[in-house]
């Protein structure tokens, strides 16, 4: 059936008359072509070979997003790894230096404790032990420790002497030894030497002096203490003067070419030893009463 029978028809059907029917000119009319190269045109993408915009967003999102992870899993281990770990040493270095502080404090307590022991050990045995004991415990505080015990040895009458005691002891040692240096100058008739000797006997005269003025200050009455800083200052002074006023007869003597000077001058180094003994003690006399457990007094 041909196009214009098909109208017809359709017309006897329908009722509608399809007036100046032209028939489609057939075949179809084609595009016109351009002037351009069509072998250089190239042909469209197929759809499938196209990608979604959303798509490539969101790779180029993940790809950002995932630069520089190795591992997510580790990612998010890590840190809590490392805090722990922190954490662990820091509780060891708090643990190891409690310990250690413990122990400095224990050792500092253990030498206290036996140093406060042997002091309270050694003032009983001082205070309870024999008078050639305490004697030797204040020599040993001297430059002539043997020359200080023998000759305090010998003039002890106390059971029980203390460092204040034995003080004066080695004063009296002193004086003694000064009073016959004296006499043996005066027994000297040497012409040549008699300016010399006067003038060394006014010296021990006033070294004398000056032991018998520390000598006094050690005599107190009844509520009085024997020994005051201020004592011990005055006696120092008093002794040290002493040996000043022997040293000065031995120059004396040097230069006026004494032949004496042989003969006197190690008796008078001699009772420079016997003073020296006596400010050793005076000057440690603190420290010799807190040894044995004791005060001014």
């Amino acid at each position: 059936m041909g196009v214009k029978e098909m109208a017809l028809t359709w017309s006897s059907v329908t009722g509608i008359v399809l007036d100046n029917y032209k028939p489609f000119p057939f075949p179809y009319p084609q595009p016109k072509q351009s002037n351009n190269n069509i072998d250089n045109l190239k042909p469209l993408p197929s759809f499938q070979s196209r990608k979604p915009k959303t798509r490539i967003f969101m790779e180029s999102t993940n790809l950002f997003r995932g630069y520089g992870k190795v591992n997510p899993h580790l990612e998010d281990q890590s840190p809590h790894h490392q805090y722990t770990a922190s954490k662990r040493r820091i509780l060891i270095i708090s643990v190891s230096s409690i310990l250690l502080l413990t122990l400095v404090i224990g050792f500092a307590l253990a030498a206290l404790i036996h140093e406060s022991n042997s002091e309270s050990d050694e003032s009983l045995y001082l205070s309870s032990s024999n008078p050639a004991e305490s004697i030797k415990t204040v020599c040993d505080m001297t430059r002539y420790p043997s020359s200080c015990f023998s000759s305090i040895s010998s003039l002890n009458s106390s059971a029980k002497p203390d460092p204040e005691v034995i003080f004066k002891l080695s004063l009296q040692v002193s004086i003694s030894n000064l009073k016959n240096l004296s006499s043996l100058l005066i027994s000297f008739n040497d012409v040549s030497s008699q300016a010399a000797v006067k003038d060394c006997v006014s010296q021990f005269d006033d070294s004398l002096s000056k032991l018998n003025d520390s000598l006094s200050a050690m005599e107190v009455g009844p509520g009085e203490k024997m020994l005051t800083l201020e004592k011990v200052n005055d006696i120092q002074t008093w002794i040290s003067a002493a040996m000043t006023d022997q040293d000065t007869c031995i120059d004396g003597l040097e230069e006026m070419g004494s032949k004496l000077l042989d003969e006197i001058k190690p008796k008078i180094e001699r009772s420079k030893e016997f003073l020296s003994i006596s400010l050793a003690i005076i000057a440690k006399m603190q420290a010799l009463l807190e040894k044995f457990d004791l005060k001014m007094h």
